[in-house]
């Protein structure tokens, strides 16, 4: 090719590419070399220094720890005994001198006789000190180094220095011995590398046909116009059927990725067709190939034809006027692409809002400028319009698109459609309605005349308004609105947004179904869970439930999630979470059998660890009642799984006892603000049956409080369990000044997701304790003629309470109980009163006989007291005690009577 522009192939002109490469690189190995000549040199010079110093300092070191040595300092002519063993030592080490000096520095040796007596000339101090010098000086014969080291006497003092010393010069001559060969390696190397330098620029040669920097500039500015200037496609695809260039304009007619260059046709996702004639290489002109959205004409040659590689090369054009013939196919399938896609995209989820929202982002984005929907209040609520025509009352629900601002009602906007409109008089029938040219003002503005003066000033000037109907009722209304796009709407458009509205409309139907009967779920459910918290004096609480989202492919919903707070005798409280697996009704369902039964069982006054193995057993009875129930039809009843805490709160003593069944840990808040996960042994989930339960016994200074929480809280889809109860812990400490309410709020704004999936149930009480004062105890010997003092004094302790007026019944209950125990149990016999919202009394015996109520025969002689008991008292019971039972009563008291308390906050 080189010969094409008249010039030789000759590497030596140097006109070439490979020419000038060859020179380039052999100028870089010459630097290469003489750089490593250089540091060669410069190694040599550093070796040199430091053998001379190692050698110098050896000598010295030898010379002065020599047998001898210390004996021949202190003799009278040291210079007589040491000069010859100094000349001996220089002679067989091969260093320049070694000299014997005393600790002022003369010289007693050297090789110089005429310096014998003389200072020496060095640093010194370093070595009388005991330390070794190595200098690096100039002599009389030359660069040097010499060293300094001490002669230590038997004591350990320095008694003498001895100095040795070599020229660089004696050093380094091995090295320069060695020059030769290391000159001869690096011609070597130069030869060897501008063969192959050689050798690779001959083969450069041959790849550019000997073409100098003119021609490749030259080659490359075509190459480059063919790449991005050229409107018609370029490919060249090799004989293997890899592709090795694509231009711009083929890359944007196929969808070519950026990365094609390199790789199998077959691999770049075209159509089969074109894929097959690309890698055939057969020779085409203008055949038309249908791509994507576009009908190409191609025109497909050979390289080999003139002694090129294999391969073909493809040029591909756009032809437009067989895409005008085609033009109505073109739209009709552009058409059912939109209805497709409004299907893949409108609808989603199961909520109202969010598919008017999906329609309205639809169809700003693939139809009009912009999109209201206006949906009937009714339908917004789940349920069915009343009444059909203008007269419904709607609420704008989604706007999508560059909205001008003032033009358009804002989301939120009640609206109502006059009748004298096209729109307001075909609305109850569900016509749709065309307004291709708005500023014509053919009466859609008696709606608003002022703000459809504003809405034609803003742009917007065509109109199309669709009912959406679903099942012969109208939902609402959507507006497409034009504003941008310069075409107004027409009779085809018309008909595309009656299509695409039509297939919204099932969804939002869809979803308002899903709202009623979800809301319908949600108010039972609701209507299952306590709606306010009892009266009672032990804590402080409040408490949170929150529903799944709705709409999230069967996650959300309604759940099975509850709490309670049941007041229980002696002024104590259980407090209660659980959860129940799954969700929707049956859920639900579960939920208030089981708050149900808890509470019966609460009454029976058990320990929480029994509470728990009779829940248990409930629900291992649920689960074979409606799986036995379920077989006839084939289709098996869910199984119930459930998870439960209940703790019970003395605020005599201050002590909690705590028991679950599968439940997360409760958090303990500390009145001085740490925080902390009670260690309550982790129960079977209920329903397992057959495994015991533990209790965890915590004692609580009042003040503290106690979070119970269901797994919805602390984990989600993209939380798990560890990290979230981390999360509670650390967003709860320190804070020891909040209220229950606040502490329900901080938890939820650090951790309830933005669409929750699962229920959430939180309770938080913060615990009181009774004054002292308000508890009197007394312990009663087993003797009939005990109980009149015990009446006595607890008649002293209700009058300095102010309840004197009780007196006299608390009596009779007192005399009662106690008589009893003397009588049909075992002692020690305990007696306490408790004055609360209600007065307690509490009879204590080691007996676990429980009394029972009868009515006595007229002629028994007993058989009366519980009688009398239940008519005197409001409530009565027995609870059984790890050593025995408690019998206690309550009193009800006038609210004057009452011990004074903080009122309850509770929330929702």
């Amino acid at each position: 090719m080189a010969g094409r522009y008249g010039r030789p192939r000759s590497v030596l002109r140097m006109r070439t590419v490979a020419g000038q490469v060859f020179l380039l690189q052999v100028a870089i190995v010459v630097l290469l070399v003489a750089a490593a000549i250089a540091a060669l040199v410069l190694q040599s010079g550093t070796d040199s220094e430091r053998e001379a110093r190692n050698r110098s300092v050896a000598v010295a070191q030898t010379f002065a720890n020599a047998p001898g040595i210390e004996a021949a300092l202190k003799s009278p002519d040291p210079t007589a005994v040491l000069q010859p063993r100094a000349q001996a030592a220089r002679r067989t080490s091969e260093v320049d001198f070694v000299v014997v000096m005393n600790t002022h520095g003369i010289r007693y040796t050297h090789p110089l006789t005429n310096r014998i007596g003389k200072k020496f000339v060095g640093t010194i101090g370093p070595a009388l000190a005991g330390g070794v010098v190595t200098e690096k000086i100039t002599g009389t014969i030359g660069p040097l180094v010499q060293a300094v080291v001490p002669v230590f006497g038997h004591d350990g003092k320095v008694v003498g220095l001895v100095s040795a010393g070599v020229t660089l010069s004696k050093v380094s001559g091995v090295v320069d011995d060695q020059f030769p060969l290391l000159f001869g390696s690096a011609a070597g190397v130069l030869l060897l590398t501008t063969g192959g330098t050689a050798l690779v620029s001959r083969r450069l040669r041959r790849q550019t046909h000997g073409l100098g920097p003119a021609e490749m500039t030259r080659m490359y500015e075509h190459h480059d116009a063919v790449l991005h200037a050229v409107r018609e496609g370029v490919i060249i695809v090799r004989g293997d059927g890899r592709l090795v260039l694509a231009n711009d304009e083929a890359r944007r007619l196929l969808a070519l990725p950026s990365d094609v260059e390199g790789r199998r046709v077959a691999e770049l996702g075209l159509d089969p067709d074109t894929a097959a004639l690309l890698e055939s290489g057969r020779v085409v002109t203008d055949e038309v190939h249908p791509v994507g959205e576009r009908l190409l004409a191609v025109n497909q040659r050979s390289t080999e034809r003139a002694g090129g590689p294999p391969g073909s090369v493809t040029t591909l054009r756009d032809t437009t006027e067989l895409r005008a013939l085609t033009g109505r196919a073109d739209i009709a399938r552009g058409r059912l692409k939109l209805l497709y896609d409004a299907g893949a995209e409108i609808g989603t989820t199961l909520d109202v809002v969010r598919t008017c929202e999906e329609l309205a982002r639809f169809g700003a984005e693939r139809f009009s400028d912009i999109v209201t929907v206006d949906l009937a209040v009714s339908v917004l609520d789940g349920e069915e319009p009343e009444a059909a025509g203008p007269a419904i009352e709607m609420r704008r629900t989604a706007v999508a698109g560059g909205v001008p601002d003032g033009s358009l009602h804002p989301v939120g906007q009640p609206m109502r459609f006059a009748p004298v409109t096209a729109l307001g008089s075909r609305l109850p029938s569900g016509e749709p309605v065309l307004e291709a040219d708005l500023a014509a003002f053919s009466g859609w503005q008696r709606q608003d005349p002022q703000r459809a003066r504003r809405i034609v000033a803003s742009g917007i000037h065509s109109l199309i308004a669709v009912p959406l109907r679903a099942r012969g009722v109208v939902l609402g209304v959507v507006l497409f609105w034009r504003s941008r796009t310069p075409d107004p709407f027409d009779e085809e458009d018309l008909s595309l947004a009656e299509e695409l509205v039509a297939r919204a409309a099932v969804s939002i139907d869809n979803a308002r179904r899903y709202t009623r009967e979800h809301t319908m779920a949600v108010t039972l459910q609701r209507s299952l869970l306590p709606r306010a918290l009892p009266d009672q004096n032990a804590v402080e609480a409040a408490f949170r439930y929150l529903p799944a989202q709705a709409g999230l492919g069967g996650l959300g919903g309604v759940g099975g999630d509850w709490f309670d707070i049941i007041p229980l005798p002696g002024a104590r409280v259980a407090l209660v979470v659980g959860d129940v697996v799954g969700h929707g009704l049956h859920a639900a369902a579960t939920m208030g059998r089981l708050r149900t039964a808890i509470h019966n069982f609460a009454n029976l006054d058990v320990p929480p660890d029994e509470l728990l193995w009779h829940l248990d057993e409930l629900v291992t009875r649920i689960d074979q009642d409606e799986g036995a129930g379920g077989g006839g039809d084939g289709n098996k009843a869910p199984v119930t799984g459930a998870t439960c805490l209940y703790a019970i709160y003395d605020p005599v003593t201050g002590a909690c006892t705590m028991a679950r069944a599968g439940h997360v840990q409760p958090l303990v808040l500390r009145p001085d603000g740490s925080a902390e996960f009670a260690e309550v042994p982790g129960g079977p989930p209920l329903g397992l049956g057959g495994m015991p339960f533990e209790t965890c016994r915590l004692e609580l200074p009042e003040g503290s409080r106690l979070v119970l929480y269901t797994d919805g809280l602390v984990e989600d889809r993209e939380r798990d369990i560890d990290t979230g109860m981390a999360l509670l812990r650390h967003t709860l400490a320190g804070h020891p000044g909040r209220t229950p309410e606040q502490t329900c709020e901080a938890a939820l704004d650090a951790l309830l997701p933005d669409r929750p999936a699962d229920d959430i149930a939180l309770l938080v009480a913060r615990t009181r304790c009774l004054d002292a004062g308000c508890v009197a105890e007394w312990e009663v010997a087993a003797d009939p003629s005990a109980v009149a003092p015990v009446r006595a004094a607890a008649v002293r302790k209700l009058a300095e309470w102010g309840l004197a007026e009780e007196a006299f019944t608390t009596e009779l209950i007192l005399s009662e109980l106690v008589t009893n125990a003397i009588r049909y149990a075992v002692g020690p016999i305990r007696v306490r009163l408790i004055h609360d919202r209600s007065l307690i009394c509490e009879v204590a015996d080691h007996s676990s006989t429980s009394p029972h109520l009868r009515h006595a025969a007229t002629t028994d002689e007993g058989g009366r007291g519980l009688f009398l008991i239940a008519q005197m008292a409001e409530r009565w019971g027995t609870r059984y005690t790890g050593d025995g039972k408690v019998i206690w009563t309550e009193q009800a008291l006038p609210d004057t009577h009452r011990r004074p308390e903080e009122p309850a906050r509770h929330g929702s």
